[in-house]
């Protein structure tokens, strides 16, 4: 019997002592399907989760694991085979978001962008600005990544309140449940978003929540475009009555007749949060340690949905 095979967006030699027992090629499914696509139990997707990988696992008929780099799977729920497991990649962005998420928060409160411009006109714009220190910032979704925010949050001797989607009790504190957003939006001064896009975090930021935001409140949004209302968003924004930094976006890349690149208070980034330095050695741990678990006929980590 044949090794089982294995699709890797990446050479084999980036995993370092690759798991023995299995046979490595690497692929990229958007430029060519090679005739192996029959033979492939463990695939591994490039990054970007272009057009097409869903037909292309629709044809890998021995299909077992389905290994993301994304820490998201809303691109795929659904549609992976059934009988096939699907694991995340939870681990491998917290790092890199938490980055994104505390550098969105700071150059926001501090008017980075509006020194950028006025360095672009050649005009010494100084002035007072909101420091993060002293305030109280609502971090709604505490998994990993959102853990990683907090990390660097508390060094800024800021508050940080704790949001997920059911109560509980963690090592950091008190974690409020999402139906407890609505009281505990007007006594924060941020509010960052990092949850997953689920059904129920589909809208969660609604018009309603937006109003209850205390003024001159800022929103910093590295979960999903959809976790927030855009229309809702934009009227607060244009009112002036809140503040926005976003890396994420219903519609990507941003239509160039957007509202959105002209809106007052929002700071964007094309979707970046993933993308450092501090991503493919992560990456690349993450993948090694679930082939050898794979290899050695062991539970998976990070597992969404699907048997194993």
């Amino acid at each position: 019997m044949s090794e089982p095979l294995v699709w890797l967006p990446f050479d084999v030699s980036e995993l370092g002592e690759a798991p023995a027992g299995l046979r490595y090629e690497r692929v990229d499914p958007t430029r060519e399907v090679p005739d192996s696509v029959g033979d492939v139990r463990f695939y591994v997707p490039p990054y970007q989760l272009g057009s097409g990988i869903v037909e292309v696992m629709e044809r890998m008929s021995s299909l077992e694991v389905v290994q993301l780099l994304t820490a998201g799977v809303d691109a795929v729920r659904g549609r992976v085979p059934d009988g096939v497991t699907l694991c995340n990649g939870r681990g491998i962005h917290d790092t890199s978001t938490a980055e994104l998420a505390l550098t969105l928060t700071l150059a926001s409160l501090r008017g980075v962008p509006d020194f950028v411009r006025a360095q672009e006109r050649r005009e010494w714009a100084a002035g007072w600005r909101p420091s993060l220190a002293d305030k109280r910032v609502l971090l709604v979704g505490h998994g990993a990544i959102g853990r990683a925010i907090e990390a660097r949050l508390l060094p800024f001797e800021c508050e940080v309140v704790r949001v997920a989607r059911a109560a509980r009790e963690e090592p950091e504190g008190h974690v409020h449940g999402f139906e407890e957003l609505p009281d505990l939006v007007p006594d924060v001064d941020v509010v960052v978003l990092v949850v997953p896009l689920t059904e129920e975090t589909r809208g969660l930021v609604d018009a309603d929540l937006l109003a209850r935001m205390k003024d001159g409140a800022l929103l910093v949004n590295v979960a999903r475009g959809a976790v927030v209302d855009t229309d809702a968003l934009l009227a607060e924004l244009a009112s002036g009555r809140l503040r926005a930094a976003s890396d994420v976006f219903e519609d990507e890349p941003v239509p160039s007749d957007s509202p959105l690149w002209e809106t007052p208070g929002l700071l964007m980034t094309p979707h970046v949060g993933g993308a450092s330095s501090a991503m493919w050695p992560r990456a690349h741990r993450l993948v090694r340690e679930q082939l050898q678990r794979f290899a050695a006929g062991e539970e998976l980590a990070n597992v969404m949905s699907g048997e194993y």
